[in-house]
């Protein structure tokens, strides 16, 4: 003990201490550490005993140097001064200390002080740079005192601090009882930052291996060159505090490092920051994160935002950004609301980013080898015709083949197999849900290009996406047929789809869908109507007035009801004929 304080009464420094950085003031001497990367010069705060006049054993100044505070702090420490005596003669020291606990009473611990170090703390204050200035300069100081102390205020910070937050706060990022250092970042940005062990594997298990497993390191100093430094502040913040401190250009990297360093309770609270803050403009770039951290709650908030906005979203300009796995993840939803086309002019412009990145050039030939298995899931059968030839016609993506085998799908029947979906995408979560009409099914339905039409109401908001049709009494045979559904009121076409369907001879339906799906809403007449031209058909008898649909998992049921569509209807009536099926989502 003698041995260390004659060390630091002299200015030896003892190399196992870590080194002090105080480049400003801060409250009660809680200065902000610095953050340079270059080691600052190596100072002792001494033994957990050590007295305020032993922390003066260096050359700080004590009007503007480390540790003095200002405003309150500075008047609590002028009211303990003159509390102390000047120091005895005949070589007795009376040492101040504890001075920033003298508003609360404390009386100085110099009292109770050992003969050694009152002998080593006077030594101390006689070599301290600048010169100690006499008591009698203070108001109520005895003439006769030879030198007041200086005392630094980061001495006996613990009085000032009433509970264990505080103390472990007053902690965070600083230099005093320090027993580690991480360099954060990598190249110009690296900070040197100062922690605690103890606090650390406290609030992390992957510190506490780190410090404490098997394989513990025993380094003072630990370079982390993936983490950014705002974000491991962060982090540390958390750790010491419980104080949450992110941001949007913080809370990715803040969300990264938490993992890291298995802080579940600070990922939770990065999450809850990006679903507040999840937007059509940001949606894909944070599903892209979503997805790199393994957060699926988030991935699928980030899904069902793009469902919603899907238009909005492909037009932000991190779209371009996303990787390969996200576009796909995100074509193959039947859930997206935007045309066809305008998908496939979304996955055109990913594409011409796409080959920038991997410095290609962006020929049609190098944007079909990034979009890979993406191009399948453009669900091209969906567009109009015309719409096709102005765009994925002419764009050079698509082959030859391709591009004849889905100009003959939207001409001709029966239909060219097309490589690409038909299904149409149905802007809606949900299970698919049909309802049936008709009781039993018979032979011999006519067509002679009249539409077969019924009327219809629903209950609750629906989306049709299709119907189920009867096929031939005479074995396989391929249909041309429209689709519609009309708003009886106004008599506008509100969704129709020109198509074909292949059917095979038994009296099952064959499903027709629509290319976008038709909003229903409650308590409206709609007609739905198809023209079929082929052979005679299946139809269906001992039809309903209302059929009821309950959803399996909600028990919601959704009513429909049909009435007589009057005018030319080709006999199709709520009792008999055709429109067997209505295909719906609610």
């Amino acid at each position: 003990m003698h041995s260390i304080q004659s060390k630091m009464a002299t200015g030896e420094s003892n190399s196992r201490a870590p080194s002090l950085s105080f480049p400003s003031p801060g409250p009660l001497g809680n200065a902000q550490p610095s953050n340079n990367a270059q080691p600052s010069p190596a100072t002792n705060e001494g033994p957990a005993g050590a007295t305020g006049a032993q922390r003066t054993a260096g050359h700080a100044n004590p009007q503007t140097g480390p540790g003095r505070g200002s405003g309150a702090d500075m008047r609590v420490e002028a009211s303990a001064d003159r509390q102390h005596a000047a120091l005895q003669s005949a070589g007795q020291s009376t040492v101040a200390a504890g001075a920033d606990a003298a508003a609360g009473g404390a009386s100085s611990a110099a009292t109770n002080m050992p003969a050694s170090a009152a002998s080593t703390a006077t030594a101390t204050a006689a070599s301290a740079d600048p010169p100690a200035v006499s008591s009698s300069s203070l108001p109520n100081s005895p003439s006769s005192a030879a030198v007041l102390v200086y005392r630094e205020p980061v001495y006996n910070w613990q009085a000032t601090k009433n509970t264990v937050k505080e103390r472990f706060a007053f902690l965070f990022n600083n230099e005093v009882l320090s027993d580690v250092h991480f360099l954060v970042g990598k190249g110009m940005g690296v900070q040197r930052i100062p922690a605690h062990r103890f606090a650390l594997a406290v609030g992390s298990a992957v510190f506490d291996a780190m410090f404490n497993g098997g394989m513990a390191t025993t380094s003072t100093e630990i370079e982390l060159p993936d983490v950014e430094p705002a974000a491991f502040l962060a982090l540390l913040k958390f750790l010491y505090s419980d104080e949450v401190q992110i941001g949007p250009e913080t809370v990715m990297t803040t969300l990264y490092t938490a993992k890291k360093y298995a802080v579940p309770a600070l990922e939770a609270h990065c999450v809850e920051f990006l679903k507040k803050n999840l937007r059509a403009d940001n949606a894909f770039m944070l599903l892209t994160q979503a997805r790199l951290f393994d957060e699926p709650q988030l991935a699928s908030l980030c899904l069902e935002n793009i469902d919603k906005n899907t238009v909005d979203a492909l037009a932000a300009e991190g779209f371009t950004d996303i990787d390969l796995d996200t576009l796909i993840a995100v074509l193959e939803r039947d859930t997206l609301g935007v045309r066809e086309v305008r998908l496939f002019g979304a996955a055109v412009r990913w594409a011409e980013a796409e080959t920038q990145r991997q410095q290609f050039q962006p020929t049609p030939e190098n944007k079909r080898k990034v979009l890979g298995n993406a191009l399948s899931l453009i669900r091209f059968p969906l567009m109009t015709i015309e719409e096709f030839a102005a765009g994925p016609a002419q764009s050079g993506i698509l082959t030859d083949r391709e591009v004849v085998s889905l100009f003959l799908h939207f001409t001709v029947n029966p239909k060219p197999h097309v490589e690409f979906i038909d299904r149409p995408r149905c802007c809606l979560r949900g299970k698919e849900c049909s309802i049936i009409r008709f009781g039993q099914v018979e032979s011999r339905w006519g067509y002679s290009g009249t539409s077969d039409r019924i009327r219809f109401s629903v209950n609750r908001r629906i989306f049709v996406v299709g119907f189920g049709l009867y096929g031939s009494i005479h074995g396989p045979t391929d249909y041309q047929v429209n689709i519609q559904i009309i708003h009886t009121d106004s008599n506008t076409v509100l969704g129709q789809n020109d198509t074909g369907f292949s059917c095979d001879g038994s009296a099952n339906t064959f499903r027709v869908m629509f290319k976008e799906p038709v909003e229903i809403l409650p308590s409206v007449n709609y007609i739905a109507c198809a023209t079929l031209k082929g052979p005679d058909s299946h139809y269906g008898t001992k039809g309903m007035r209302k059929v009821t649909h309950e959803g399996p998992a909600t028990g919601t049921k959704t009513c429909f009801t049909f009435c007589y569509a009057a005018g030319n209807n080709n006999g199709t009536s709520v009792e008999d004929g055709q429109i067997p099926e209505v295909i719906f989502y609610t």
